[in-house]
């Protein structure tokens, strides 16, 4: 069974930063996408970045690019998303999500509904 274990989120003042890690235990796929979506009161799971296994071909939602770079440590099965410069519109339960399919292609799968595996999800708050 794929568990997805997420930390690292808190509180933090706009301008500030925070690394979300996610450790990824069962795997039964070597060859995988992953990605970091994230729940703001009100509106629907967006992704904010995504990254293959095979190739490490990254892609970021335009709301965080440049402030943040999403990286994968095979050899510890951990997704790190490194934020920067965060806005209070930042403010999310962040996720960690995990699929078998989609890495071969260019970027991986960017909606929410082609993810299989799921983590509990962790708290950001971005105060102004």
């Amino acid at each position: 069974q794929v568990q997805l274990v997420e930390s690292g989120g808190g509180s933090v003042q706009a301008g500030g930063s925070l690394r979300l890690s996610c450790v990824a235990s069962g795997l039964t796929y070597n060859k995988f996408c992953m990605g970091w979506f994230r729940d703001i009161p009100g509106k629907e799971r967006e992704y904010v970045a995504t990254i293959s296994s095979y190739s490490d071909a990254t892609k970021y939602a335009d709301s965080v690019q440049g402030r943040v770079a999403i990286s994968l440590d095979k050899a510890k099965n951990t997704l790190y998303l490194q934020m920067d410069n965060l806005k209070p519109w930042d403010t999310a339960t962040y996720y960690c999500a995990a699929e078998p399919r989609g890495w071969w292609l260019s970027a991986c799968y960017t909606a929410d509904a082609e993810y299989n595996d799921w983590g509990q999800g962790t708290q950001v708050t971005v105060s102004s």
